[in-house]
């Protein structure tokens, strides 16, 4: 099942800029942290902290444990991630729609995906199967390169063909199908999926009542 959006912190009182995780690939997660894209565009990515705060909802953060605290990020790392996220959505697109891609997006993407990223590391734990944490010299360009790296591997390989774009017509949202059949409409049913309910019933109602 897709990760829904965590729930609005005291740092996102905006439901807008929560972030959405229901892409079922870090990479397209990592994409919509632009929201409509189709409209007026909602960058949630404000700041060097709502990276960081990305990076940790997403499970790819450098803290340990409960007291350590994820590693900062700077001005330059947020540009470096709008950058490359908007490289990776144009990359991600053109590979579903069986184009190449573009060569500067191709060349972005690779050097960002051939930097140092996060190594898989054992935390301490007195379980059987310990948890899993990651570790990195510099946080928040180790994460922006295990997001391309993600994206390298989608586009390259086979599930590529289940990648899907919200059939809301406003949303923007890139998902992976996980769905059994491979018959995932939307991003989400507590999304754009109940809105497209609503909306069919209103349309019925309207029908009805004109015959």
């Amino acid at each position: 099942m897709p990760r829904e959006s965590a729930a609005p912190t005291a740092a996102t009182a905006d439901p807008m800029l929560a972030f959405p995780f229901i892409g079922g690939r870090p990479c397209l997660d990592f994409i919509a942290t632009l929201g409509r894209r189709y409209g007026t565009p909602v960058e949630r990515l404000t700041d060097p902290d709502a990276l960081i705060r990305w990076i940790d909802e997403a499970g790819l953060s450098t803290a340990s444990g409960t007291d350590d605290e994820p590693a900062g990020a700077t001005a330059r790392d947020l540009t470096q991630a709008r950058t490359l996220r908007e490289a990776l959505h144009r990359l991600v697109r053109a590979a579903m729609d069986g184009v190449p891609p573009d060569p500067a997006d191709a060349a972005l993407v690779n050097e960002e995906a051939g930097r140092p990223d996060l190594a898989p590391q054992l935390a301490e734990s007195a379980k059987p199967r310990p948890p899993l944490r990651w570790q990195a010299d510099h946080g928040a360009p180790a994460a922006l390169a295990t997001v391309a790296r993600d994206a390298v591997l989608l586009v390259t390989g086979p599930l590529l063909t289940r990648v899907k774009k919200c059939e809301n017509p406003a949303c923007s949202l890139l998902f992976l199908d996980d769905s059994q059949a491979r018959r995932r409409r939307w991003c989400s049913m507590d999304r754009c999926g109940n809105l497209a309910k609503v909306a069919g019933y209103r349309s019925r109602s309207r029908a009805t009542s004109t015959e």
